[in-house]
């Protein structure tokens, strides 16, 4: 499980662990049963504190959304089905916001961005080709 923070972009990292974490369940990327990785060695892959990962797995936990089992880590809660539109369309406008956000930092337009997109929806699209831009 691959994630990624950004310590500059205002929302909190336990929030943004949170997020990816949530839209991976709700994607189908992560099934119930499946492993999350242990709190010290996601804290190491993201070089933060092991605290903060912490945080976002006790608030996904109370959410529902992973399970710890004392003596064999932490896995995807059993039941958790795929989120309602209303909960998946909150996870991608905060996705949306934060891309917003960081275009405007970058001084890029809402009409360049919409236009970026296009473009890299259409590469995702053809397989095999180089999905950079």
């Amino acid at each position: 499980m691959k994630l990624k923070i950004d310590p500059e972009s205002g929302t909190p990292l336990y929030a943004q662990i949170m997020a990816q974490v949530e839209f991976l369940v709700a994607s189908g990327r992560l099934k119930p049963g499946d492993a999350m990785p242990p709190i010290r060695a996601l804290a190491e892959q993201l070089l933060i504190n092991p605290n903060t990962v912490a945080r976002a797995y006790r608030e996904l936990e109370t959410a529902g959304v992973i399970h710890s089992r004392v003596g064999s880590g932490t896995v995807v809660a059993e039941g958790v089905s795929p989120l309602a539109r209303r909960e998946r369309l909150r996870l991608l406008t905060e996705q949306v916001d934060t891309l917003l956000a960081k275009a405007a930092q970058l001084n890029f337009s809402v009409d360049e961005v919409q236009e970026l997109m296009g473009k890299r929806a259409q590469e995702l699209r053809r397989p095999g080709k180089e999905k950079d831009a």
